[in-house]
């Protein structure tokens, strides 16, 4: 049974999804995610981009390209229609900024944020600053996310930015290959910590492109972090998916064709 035929669908209250690296390059993923806004995304109430919704955004000049200006005018579409969209910066897309928010209608909200749905408190987060193992990458980003550091980046002209960007991620993605699962997943303990620091039982993120439902018992409590898949319907074996919570607080985890993925508990 897919999720779009289930009578559960029309009661949907949210839907999370994160980490589709947009690109002009991959037109199937492109396909796939105008779909879904044009489906699944226009008949619940909110969706939660917890981001890199772009493989790279250099500033909101980026909406001058054909691309991304139709990416945008889609997302605008759904929050016109009465959908409320909200947007946590990935590491990819943290340059989004006040004018791409303008033109698409989204909220940007920080990192992590605590929201309710379904009489669940519910902590977000795109994730990569749970991976504290990665400490290059840590480094890496304390720099970037300096207030200073984006004036001056953002100061350039739009081809060097995106020269740099794209020498920086061919870097990155070097690096990351020699690095072990340890070190490019969260940390445990900074997982308890977004527990702890947010008083909720639920945590959903993206980022380390691993899906899955973890379930964690600390001091006689139970807390489940859902982490959300990487989209990729440009090869063979297609990726893809989101988490949708319904009226009841119920959480579901639906795959790449919108079908059920049977771990899901109250």
């Amino acid at each position: 049974m897919t999720f779009l035929d289930s009578n559960m669908f029309h009661s949907t209250t949210a839907i999370f999804l994160s980490d589709l690296h947009l690109q002009e390059e991959r037109p199937r993923t492109t396909n796939r995610f105008i779909d879904f806004l044009r489906n699944e995304g226009s008949q619940t109430q909110r969706l939660y981009l917890l981001g890199d919704l772009f493989d790279f955004w250099a500033g909101d000049d980026e909406l001058e390209a054909p691309y991304n200006r139709a990416i945008a005018l889609e997302i605008r579409q759904v929050s016109d229609s009465g959908v409320k969209i909200f947007w946590v910066p990935g590491n990819r897309d943290f340059l989004v900024g006040s004018v791409f928010a303008h033109a698409t209608g989204i909220v940007i909200l920080p990192d992590p944020s605590v929201i309710t749905l379904g009489g669940r408190s519910i902590a977000i987060s795109h994730g990569d600053i749970q991976c504290t193992n990665d400490l290059e990458y840590m480094k890496f980003r304390a720099k970037v996310q300096q207030p200073q550091w984006k004036e001056k980046f953002l100061a350039l002209q739009l081809s060097q930015r995106k020269a740099i960007i794209d020498s920086t991620r061919r870097e990155i993605q070097e690096n990351h290959r020699n690095k072990t699962a340890d070190i490019t997943d969260v940390n445990i303990d900074e997982v308890i910590k977004v527990f702890k620091n947010t008083g909720t039982h639920v945590f959903i993120h993206g980022h380390t492109h691993r899906p899955a439902r973890h379930i964690l018992n600390q001091g006689g409590s139970s807390y489940i972090r859902y982490v959300l898949p990487d989209w990729d319907y440009d090869v063979d074996f297609q990726r893809g998916g989101w988490i949708s919570i319904d009226k009841r607080g119920v959480l579901w985890r639906l795959d790449h064709n919108g079908q059920e993925i049977l771990d899901q508990t109250p």
